[in-house]
């Protein structure tokens, strides 16, 4: 299995599109917890929806489930805690989730979608890293 990532922040739509099409992303697993904030721009949930099926014949999937907590989240955007914790809370959160649910896409080309530009700190790669850690044989590549 080949698991993708990509972050939106700064990219052009055109740029964006590219990638997924590209790549040939047959879902992408938007991970972020909140999907439709006015920051998201051309990736807020239902437009992306719409985009990716009309320009990349790709599904969307909203997988919430696999977002940081909203306590989480705002420790880390606020400063009050360093990236070291962030990491270490994350993946013990992951601990708690049922990762049986990307069986059903060992056939699929998947990419896992937040807004982070790199995934060097950023969720995305800590569940990327997770999934290969199940799953043997999973190859993660980051689409930047």
């Amino acid at each position: 299995m080949t698991i993708f990532t990509i972050g939106f922040t700064k990219k052009t739509a055109e740029k964006f599109f590219e990638l997924i099409h590209t790549n040939e992303i047959d879902v992408l697993l938007d991970v972020r917890l909140y999907n439709s904030t006015q920051y998201a721009g051309f990736a807020k949930g239902r437009d992306l929806q719409y985009f990716l099926s009309k320009i990349c014949n790709c599904d969307y999937i909203w997988a919430k489930q696999f977002a940081p907590t909203p306590t989480l989240l705002d420790d880390i955007k606020n400063n009050r805690i360093l990236w070291d914790e962030y990491e270490r809370v994350y993946k013990n959160l992951l601990n708690e989730r049922d990762f049986g649910y990307f069986g059903e896409f060992a056939n699929k080309r998947i990419c896992l979608l937040c807004a982070e530009n790199t995934p060097d700190f950023c969720h995305r790669r800590l569940l990327a890293e997770k999934i290969a850690a199940v799953y043997p044989n999973t190859e993660i590549k980051h689409l930047l």
